[in-house]
């Protein structure tokens, strides 16, 4: 039998799950086993409850943290009277900022470039 609430989900996936678990039990398994694989299934494909406040997936503790740091080196540029697309701006930016940065201008040879080859590039680019 599954475990935790269902709470969480939504009336598709508790659909979805129960056609699952027919799909299962028609197949010969028992109504415990079918029911967890069901919601397995529709765990795995849909990360779990949708609702909010649900355990769905979330983004790795690493990476948000890096994306707080990032968000705050732009906060303390812009604070300093300088637009984000500025060269002071780009100047406290992260080298793999300015590389997501080049490589959604599509900027050719960015991937050998330095710090400051990319802040040129992308200020000719702009």
């Amino acid at each position: 039998m599954p475990r935790g609430s269902k709470d969480k989900y939504t009336a598709e996936q508790k659909r979805k799950a129960a056609h699952i678990e027919d799909s299962y039990e028609q197949k010969g398994l028992s109504k415990d086993e079918a029911e967890a694989r069901a919601w397995a299934t529709v765990n795995k494909q849909s990360g779990g409850g949708d609702k909010a406040g649900g355990a769905g997936r979330k983004k790795p503790a690493k990476a948000q943290a890096e994306d707080r740091k990032e968000s705050s080196r732009r906060a303390v540029a812009t604070r300093d009277g300088h637009s984000r697309n500025s060269n002071a701006s780009r100047d406290v930016q992260t080298v793999d900022s300015l590389m997501k940065e080049a490589r959604a201008k599509q900027i050719p040879g960015r991937s050998s470039m330095r710090k400051q080859e990319l802040i040129e590039a992308l200020r000719k680019a702009s």
